[in-house]
């Protein structure tokens, strides 16, 4: 895989693993406001170390894509995936 690939597939890799950690460790406020009872966002959301903990588990699964797409385990080019030859 080239750099750019590399760099795109970690990208994506990044933004969906930032949307699984998100969630994690957040608690909505205990006062809901009192004209709604919207209960709004989270007092600490702790965005920095999300941020981190986001960047090394894409860097992790980065891996395993780079290595799985690098491999001769999974191809289109010939095995079972392979598209059927002309002829």
């Amino acid at each position: 895989m080239s750099w750019f690939t590399g760099l795109v597939v970690y990208f994506l890799i990044w933004w969906v693993v930032l949307f699984a950690v998100l969630p994690i460790g957040t608690h909505p406020s205990a006062e809901p406001d009192p004209a709604s009872g919207f209960r709004g966002v989270p007092q600490r959301p702790q965005l920095w170390r999300k941020v981190l903990i986001t960047t090394l588990v894409a860097a992790v699964v980065w891996g395993g894509a780079d290595w799985l797409i690098s491999s001769p385990y999974i191809s289109f080019r010939h095995g079972y995936f392979a598209a059927p030859k002309d002829g």
